[in-house]
């Protein structure tokens, strides 16, 4: 909850005014029982119309007082609310960019969005609500204990066992329900879980026939969640109408005490009529008060759910490491991605391999073994390296660790002659054009999505990129060119164009280190082979990690890399591997004949 106070500091002016407009409300509204009772006492006893019409203008003055005081109150707390909401969305959505692939995978993508959405909501309504009646309710239900004693000091004493009693009916009942909501968000996790699955697998699961099955999956996680909140909410229930029997009670009995000492001559009929008015105020404002308490309950579970996000630390830390400060010692220059190539940062003797895997070794967190086993190998400049391996080998792993999306378990990653882990991240990641197995795009123009890769970059230079990602055609099937409009996704494209405009938007950054990570599947083989052979003459001096299915792909790599459950198998070209490293053989014999294995391994 410190989070949330430092947000409403922001805001503080009108965060204390809401609460003291709705206060100065709640004294105008103190003081109407006391006008009708002198309005019965004195107008009505002595039939004194004039008075009765005084004290009726002065009621409707009261009440217009009091709804301007509460519409400002509540145009300030809405206020303050709406923008504490959308100051939590924005940095939530800034870390959740900044967290690890690996506290992304733990906790779930469904979860983040959950909170993101759903939990920040609960947190703007309970401030919201809070502002407007954490100060209002307690002011009235002691204002009008007090005011009770004014009047009476023996029909008072019914308010001093009543409000207790309420009290603890009120907070009974919500220690009885808070843990209860804490579950219920969590199993609203589930059913945005369920949901995310089937709309993005919807194709998946016509394919295979399974709409029943989901439909029942998603029926129980649902059925769960709503038996759940029925649950609660029957025990949020039990308050108006207990609430509501013990001030009932108790007026009952300030209609008996106060008609007796009405009879006796020590009390009015106008401070009876007062005293049962403050009882009903009480009740309602108590009854406020629980419904507050409750929703400010929920809000609470929301924002500790929001904070446990805001809590996750990137173990990869952004900040310029050891060996940042021996190129950089005083200098804070701002670092900004595609902006920089090492050529600005030092001089590097050309002999420096590019990237060096030394002994690596990688597991994933709660893994019970490796993903990645010993792994050796350098790459030297404007190299290709081509690695190749069967499902699940750790391709996707092991160029993972080059931009530092996980760190790895032991051994080390080297960059232009400098560990990872002592990389400033965007300075290294200003140095790699990742294009990954699944095309991601966003909505907007071709032109937005291609300057993802360099901001600067200008037509001609998106055009060459195209170019390079064999992705041309589809400027000229699309009248708009470069301004044709994107759906989310690149959903109006189909899968290989989507796959050559990601290509196109890495070579656009011109990066010194090229990741293509098994991005041309989509892709027929002559398209294919014109993208590797544009990749070899237009891309000089750029060191490219092939990553394919394809032994045909990997095939023309100046050198390959063959992983097996995690292991390197071989590494060499395509005609020593084959002589030398059964598993590759194997895998060209898969998808070649065997006069052509023959012949690339004579060659």
């Amino acid at each position: 909850m410190k989070r949330l106070l430092t947000y409403l500091g922001q805001y503080r002016l009108f965060a204390v005014l809401a609460p003291l407009f709705k206060c100065l409300e709640a004294c105008f509204e103190l003081f109407v029982p006391l006008v009708v009772a002198r309005m019965i006492d004195v107008g009505i006893a002595n039939s004194d119309s004039g008075y009765i019409m005084k004290m009726g203008a002065l009621l409707i003055l009261l009440g217009l007082i009091g709804l301007s005081c509460s519409i400002t109150a509540q145009w300030f707390s809405a206020d303050v609310a709406v923008r504490v909401g959308t100051g939590l969305r924005k940095d939530l959505l800034s870390h959740m960019l900044g967290l690890g692939y690996a506290d992304i995978d733990g906790v779930g993508t469904s979860t983040l969005l959950t909170r993101m959405t759903s939990d920040i909501n609960q947190v703007q309504t309970g401030v919201n609500m809070f502002l407007r009646l954490f100060m209002r309710s307690p002011f009235i239900v002691f204002g009008a204990v007090i005011m009770a004693f004014t009047v009476d000091v023996r029909g008072a004493l019914v308010f001093a066992v009543t409000v207790p009693l309420l009290a603890i009916v009120v907070f009974g009942i919500l220690l009885g329900s808070v843990p209860l909501y804490r579950r219920v968000q969590s199993q609203l996790d589930r059913v945005m879980l369920l949901t995310r699955e089937n709309l993005l697998g919807v194709r998946v699961v016509r394919a295979f026939g399974m709409e029943e099955r989901e439909k029942k999956s998603f029926h129980e996680a649902n059925d769960l969640l709503r038996s759940l909140q029925i649950f609660v909410g029957k025990i949020s229930a039990l308050l108006n109408p207990v609430t509501v029997v013990i001030v009932n009670l108790a007026i009952v009995v300030l209609l008996y005490t106060g008609a007796h000492e009405v009879e006796l001559g020590i009390l009015t009929q106008g401070k009876v009529v007062a005293l049962v008015n403050y009882m009903s105020q009480i009740l309602v404002e108590l009854v406020k008060l629980a419904n507050l308490i409750i929703l400010i309950s929920k809000a609470a579970a929301s924002m500790n759910r929001v904070d446990a996000v805001f809590g996750m630390k990137n173990p990869i830390e952004k900040t310029r490491g050891k060996g940042m400060q021996d190129i950089f010692p005083e200098d804070d220059r701002e670092v900004r991605p595609g902006a920089f190539v090492w050529s600005e940062v030092t001089a590097v003797p050309e002999e420096e391999p590019a990237v060096v895997f030394s002994h690596v070794s990688f597991s994933y967190p709660g893994a019970k073994g490796e993903s990645l086993k010993d792994i050796s190998f350098e790459a030297r400049r404007g190299e290709t390296i081509g690695i190749i391996g069967g499902t699940g080998s750790g391709k996707s792993t092991l160029i993972n660790l080059i931009p530092r999306f996980y760190d790895v378990s032991s051994g080390s990653v080297i960059v232009n002659g400098i560990d990872v882990r002592d990389w400033d991240a965007k300075l290294l990641r200003g140095l790699i054009g990742l294009v990954p197995q699944k095309a991601v795009l966003f909505a907007g123009t071709i032109r937005d999505n291609l300057k993802w890769g360099s901001r600067e970059a200008s037509d001609e230079a998106l055009l060459r990129a195209m170019s390079v990602a064999q992705a041309s055609d589809i400027l000229t099937k699309k009248k708009e060119g470069l301004d044709f409009e994107l759906e989310q996704g690149g959903t109006n494209l189909s899968g290989g164009q989507r796959q050559r405009l990601t290509i196109a938007r890495a070579v656009a950054r011109d990066p010194e280190i090229l990741i293509l990570d098994d991005s041309a599947s989509a892709l027929d083989f002559a398209t294919d082979a014109a993208l590797r052979h544009a990749l070899r003459t237009e891309t000089a001096g750029m060191t490219v990690f092939l990553i394919s299915q394809r032994a045909a792909s990997v095939k023309a790599a100046d050198r390959i890399l063959v992983l097996e459950d995690g292991a390197a198998a071989g590494f060499g070209t395509h005609a020593e591997l084959l002589r030398s490293c059964a598993v590759y053989r194997e895998i060209c014999l898969s998808q070649m004949s065997e006069e052509e294995v023959q012949r690339s391994e004579e060659a």
